[in-house]
């Protein structure tokens, strides 16, 4: 601003000169000099608006790219952070404090993973917590793409969890980590007991050690050399039952 006021004052000097001098000839060279410095101000102001205008646009195509590389990094994936532990480690000048968080990821339709990172900052451990998540995801059967195919036990240290297969509008009856991991999962119909410790890790891994443990009618008849119809029919279901409930199913 400084220097476009002096601009605007050196034209004015230019022109003031021209109009006051009495030859016709020296008045027009200086009113052409002042013309040539009103121009070259005028250039100059261009060239900082074309500068600013390509750092203002450069600006915003990097947000743009920012945004658009974090759509493409959720992917549609579920992330919840279920616990965030703070430690303090005494030293010299003070204390010097830690962060340890537990997240779980899921795409809603059968997948879901669990990771945990430590960190100084709060955003950083969650950002290692989920990154670790999202290497160690598995993928669970479900019946209906609602609900398990079948009760199951998991058990870790000393948490011990039950879950079982529910019909259609029971909901999620969990608590705790266990309600994230499934919500995550895609399940909107299970009941679930924890019974031992409340520590959330050792519930979560409880919790997959159930999942992980989950099978499929389709899956067994593969590896028996059967057939799904075959499986269902031996529960005391007729045959149209049975073919029906084995079309219906789907992992």
């Amino acid at each position: 601003m400084m220097a476009d006021n002096n601009e605007n004052e050196n034209v004015a000097e230019v022109a003031e000169t021209a109009a006051a001098v009495d030859t016709p000839s020296e008045a027009a060279d200086n009113q052409s000099a002042a013309q040539g410095a009103e121009g070259e101000v005028q250039e100059r102001r261009g060239r900082g608006r074309g500068r600013g205008g390509e750092r203002g646009e450069g600006r915003g195509r990097g947000r743009r790219d920012d945004r658009r590389q974090r759509e493409e990094e959720d992917d549609g994936i579920i992330e919840k952070l279920v616990h965030i532990n703070r430690v303090s480690k005494t030293v010299k000048g003070g204390k010097r404090f830690g962060f340890a968080a537990l997240v779980v990821v899921g795409d809603g339709s059968g997948r879901v993973g669990f990771g945990h990172g430590k960190a100084r900052e709060v955003p950083e451990a969650i950002t290692k917590a989920t990154a670790a998540a999202r290497k160690k995801m598995i993928r669970v059967p479900l019946k209906d793409g609602r609900t398990l195919h079948h009760d199951g036990n998991g058990r870790f240290g000393a948490g011990k969890v039950t879950v079982r297969t529910a019909p259609p509008g029971t909901g999620i009856i969990a608590g705790g980590p266990m309600r994230a991991v499934f919500e995550s999962l895609g399940v909107a119909d299970v009941v679930t007991k924890s019974v031992g410790t409340s520590n959330p890790y050792n519930m979560i891994r409880a919790t997959f050690d159930a999942l992980t443990n989950q099978t499929s009618p389709k899956s067994v008849a593969q590896r028996r050399g059967k057939k799904v119809v075959d499986l269902l029919g031996r529960g005391g279901a007729s045959a149209a039952e049975a073919e029906a409930e084995a079309a219906a199913i789907a992992e």
